[in-house]
């Protein structure tokens, strides 16, 4: 059995960080489509299968997690975006972080998208610091071939959409 002492505790509440995100669909003549963000950076950059995610970031307590998640939404792509927001499940990441996310019907360019940017020191070791876009790009999946390419902790999101639209994967 595991305890955790008072200051375990507040550690641990601390450390278990949420993010909230926005899962744009479409309905493109009879199929559901998918908004997908890949991650920028170097760690990412050959990697394809498995690592499209949804546009999502940290929000803290005193955030409502829509609001963050269309403001993530918003730094990630540069686009806005309104609508009936539907909230799905939270899902919890490899990593302990819990994703709030709400699908929305829209649309968007996936070709003109324009992401902030982070720093990191790269080469490592070298000193030196880069930017990076927090995504390289984005582009719109058929349901079936989403499943495939997102993270895999984040396929139970593309689930309940298809079952909250009533649609089999392509």
């Amino acid at each position: 059995m595991f305890f955790l002492s008072e200051n375990d505790l507040i550690y641990f509440c601390f450390v278990a960080k949420q993010s909230a995100g926005i899962l744009l669909y479409r309905l493109n003549s009879v199929e559901l489509q998918v908004f997908l963000v890949h991650p920028g950076g170097p760690f990412w950059k050959n990697k394809q299968k498995g690592t499209w995610q949804i546009p999502k970031g940290e929000f803290t307590e005193d955030e409502i997690p829509l609001d963050a998640a269309r403001r993530e939404f918003y730094e990630e792509t540069g686009n806005r975006i309104d609508g009936i927001f539907i909230p799905l499940s939270p899902i919890k990441q490899k990593g302990g972080k819990t994703v709030s996310a709400f699908a929305v019907e829209g649309d968007c360019d996936a070709e003109n998208i324009k992401s902030n940017e982070f720093e990191i020191e790269w080469p490592p070791g070298s000193g030196k610091k880069k930017c990076f876009p927090e995504v390289d790009r984005a582009s719109w999946f058929v349901i079936g071939d989403a499943i495939n390419m997102i993270l895999p902790c984040q396929v139970p999101l593309l689930t309940e959409l298809i079952q909250k639209c009533g649609t089999k994967p392509a």
